[in-house]
This record gives structure tokens, sequence and C-alpha cells, in this order.
């Protein structure tokens, strides 16, 4: 026999046994949802949810849903060792799921699985799975439901009747009596902001210093070049970390191929180039003088593809560094007029003042 303090623990499991959702009516195709059960130790106040699976999102998002209802969390969350929730069993140190530990840090609680093969330790949520399977689930056996919203009303409305109405014969109080005695003052209030359901994944950044997650690239400083990272996923942000410590934050992008560069990640080399545009260079060459912009217009308009001309034109607007506007303006005039669209011949033109010299 087991005593459980007031809001101490908090027992989750899956029950066995599934409901039939006709999820098409014309052709009655049907669909097994499973219930999760949560249930307080002192108080025996239960909580009920039917998902379509037993995967890692939805076991979070149903512990989420089941601290709101409870409007509070307590100090430890007590599974059996699921895959979904345990990596590795083990009697003295198991180790439990990032994600999870990570949404009961975020509620200030711990998780704390239950021996291997000792189902006894946690007999508090098998005797709620099996009250919530002969109440519930016998109550819904003979009801056909189209939706999953429409199994969860109907899953409400009899809990309530279970939590509210039904006196427990041994304490003559309901659960909801004993709730609001014994595990409400307990229970730590929650945060003001919901948690956010974040996978975690190893990646390793490119020679090209980003990260591909879901085919998009992220960047990151480029010292961690080719250095193994994490990436924390949400369902708006990418976060990477190296050796615990996080080195860029994007948001998320969809799986397009493309990439997503922060400026500062880049290297001065390629940092130089990288807010350069067409309309930048037309921009820049225009106001060296009319013979600059045309001659980079033509140079842009020559080649396959207007990128390809970029370093051609930024060559060229540089060389006012070097030369003067005037006599680059006078360079790119005579390049016009013997047909010649290069970066060389523009440089060659001014090495050898030939743009102070008549056509």
């Amino acid at each position: 026999r087991q005593d459980h303090a007031a809001g101490d623990k908090l027992f989750v499991d899956y029950a066995g046994d599934t409901v039939t959702v006709v999820v098409d009516r014309l052709s009655g195709k049907t669909r097994q949802a499973h219930l999760f059960v949560a249930v307080l130790g002192a108080s025996s106040l239960s909580y009920a949810q039917a998902r379509w699976s037993e995967t890692l999102p939805d076991w979070i998002e149903c512990h989420i849903l089941a601290l709101e209802f409870f409007g509070g969390a307590p100090a430890l969350l007590v599974p059996d060792n699921a895959k979904v929730a345990i990596i590795k069993a083990c009697h003295f140190d198991p180790q439990v799921n990032r994600t999870y530990c990570g949404m009961a840090a975020h509620y200030g609680s711990a998780v704390l699985p239950t021996r291997p093969r000792r189902p006894r330790d946690k007999a508090k949520v098998e005797a709620a799975v099996r009250i919530v399977e002969r109440w519930l689930l016998g109550r819904l056996r003979h009801r056909t439901f189209y939706s999953l919203a429409e199994v969860n009303a109907a899953i409400g409305q009899l809990l309530h009747d279970l939590n509210d109405k039904r006196v427990l014969r041994r304490v003559g109080a309901t659960r909801r009596q004993l709730f609001e005695e014994l595990d409400r003052p307990a229970l730590r209030p929650l945060p003001v902001e919901r948690y956010v359901f974040a996978e975690w994944r190893i990646r390793r950044a490119g020679l090209d210093y980003h990260v591909e997650i879901e085919r998009h690239y992220y960047s990151v400083p480029y010292r961690f070049a080719r250095e193994q990272v994490e990436a924390r996923i949400t369902a708006n942000t990418i976060e990477i970390f190296h050796k615990g410590e996080r080195i860029a934050a994007h948001r998320r992008s969809s799986g397009n191929g493309k990439h997503t560069t922060i400026p500062d990640h880049m290297p001065s080399a390629h940092r130089r180039f990288a807010d350069w545009t067409i309309e930048r260079i037309q921009r820049e060459a225009s106001a060296m003088g009319p013979d600059v912009a045309l001659l980079c217009e033509r140079i842009l308009a020559d080649r396959p593809h207007p990128e390809q001309g970029f370093r051609a034109c930024l060559g060229i607007i540089r060389l006012n560094k070097s030369f003067g506007r005037d006599r680059v303006n006078a360079a790119c005039g005579r390049a016009l007029e013997i047909g010649a669209r290069t970066y060389g011949s523009v440089r060659s033109i001014l090495d050898n003042h030939l743009d102070r010299t008549a056509a």
C-alpha cells in the first residue's frame, strides 16, 4: 500500500483499449484513437484525453492539457518505461527523453519513471486506467464518433461525472472535493507561457557553416564549420547549440532547399559580397557616371544569369578608389566604344592611360 503526499505525484499512462472513430462517412473507414490517462496521487482526480497516436508530440500535448486541467503542476511526473518517454530503462539511472525533461522543467516538475517490470509502482494509474476503461469506454462503446473532438467532448462529460458526482465509499467524498482539500493547495502554479513543443536533433555543420534541418540550411558562426551541434526545433524557431551554448537562432523556414544566413556568421571575405544586389550595383554605377552605369547594365545583360556579372561590376565600381570617378567613367566609355565587356578590359585601359586618349 502506498501513501501519496498532496501535490507530489501525477501518474500517467495510456489505456490498453482504444476508441473507434469513423473518419470517412461515405466509405465507413475507421481509425483507432488512443486514450491518455493522468491521475493525481493524493486525491485520485482523473483526466483523460483521446489522441490519434502515442508519439512524442501527442504525449507532450496530453501532459500540457492535463496540467491545465488540474490548474497546477505536481513535484513529480510518474510514467512507465514507454519508449516515448524513456530512452533507456534502468533500475538505478533511467535516461529520460530530453524533450520530456524540458517540458517537465518548464512547469517546475521532474520525471521519475517507475522501475522496469514493477507495475505496482504505478498502481494508482493502473487502477485509474481500469476505472476509465469501465466508466468511460464502457459507456462509449455503443456510440459512433466522427471526429476526435467529438470523442473528447463525450469524455469530458463523463469525466465530470466521475470526478464531481461519484462519491468514493471509503472516504465519503468525491475526487473533486478531495482535490480541493488536498492537491490544489500543494500544486505549483503554472507558468505564464505555455510550453512550446521542441525536438532535439544532432547535426554537423557543413564546410559552408550551415546546418541542414528538414531540407533547409541555417547558418552558424563560421568558426563552427564541421563541428557537431545540437538543434532545438519548434514550430516557429530553430536554435542551434554547441556544447550546451546557444550559437545561433533562426525563424523556421519551409523545406525548400534554400539557405538562411545571418551576416554576422560569415567570415569577412564572404560578408563583403553578401549585401550586394543587382539594384545596389545599378545604383552605385549610376552614381559614378552614365558610362559606368551603361557598361554594368550590359555586363549583367550579357551573362546567362545576372549574378554571374556581380564580381565584374563590383570590381569596376571599386576602381574608383584607385583611379577616381572621372577616369573610371571615361575608361568605361572607351570600353563601350571598342565592345569590351569585362573588368580586365577596363583595368587595362586605366593602367595604360587609354582613357585619356581620344578614340
